[in-house]
């Protein structure tokens, strides 16, 4: 198991690569995450599917812990770009809890996805967001381009 301990205004800050010792951390993060996108809160489902995820190793779950509390989490699915025919990963959630927000979470989580694609020489992360997220302004400042979809990409420029 990798973890990235980070010092935050003096409290350490752990991400983890999830593994089934994990999932009953995430499952109350990844149903509040549904929940800021507007779906209802089903802890049980939400349980399910994570443990599938980790299960089937079909996706790779960071989750950060600030004084061993569990303060947010990222997913990313493992894709391809055929027109660079490059494989990628798709950022497809990353949640932090409220009162935990502008504490560099996000921005330490997105960075462990990008340290990610380095070390497998993966093209980048690719991510679709609300046009209302409030996120917008950390992708565009961590080196996220913005297309007129509301799609962000991140390049690999070590590779």
């Amino acid at each position: 198991m990798k973890s990235t301990n980070i010092k935050d205004n003096f409290r350490p800050m752990t991400i983890i690569l999830s593994q089934m010792a994990q999932l009953d951390d995430l499952v109350p993060l990844f149903d509040a995450y549904r929940v800021f996108y507007k779906q209802d809160s089903n802890l049980k489902q939400a349980k399910r599917f994570l443990e599938d995820r980790l299960i089937k190793k079909d996706s790779i779950i960071y989750i950060a812990y600030i004084d061993d509390i569990p303060v947010g989490f990222t997913q990313l699915y493992p894709s391809f770009s055929s027109v660079s025919m490059s494989k990628i990963y798709v950022l497809n959630d990353l949640y932090v809890k409220s009162n935990y927000r502008g504490s560099r979470i996000g921005q330490e989580l997105i960075q462990t996805a990008k340290n990610l694609c380095i070390t497998h020489n993966y093209k980048g992360l690719a991510l679709q967001t609300a046009n209302n997220n409030p996120a917008q302004h950390l992708y565009e400042r961590l080196e996220f381009n913005k297309d007129s979809d509301l799609h962000y990409f991140w390049t690999n420029n070590k590779t």
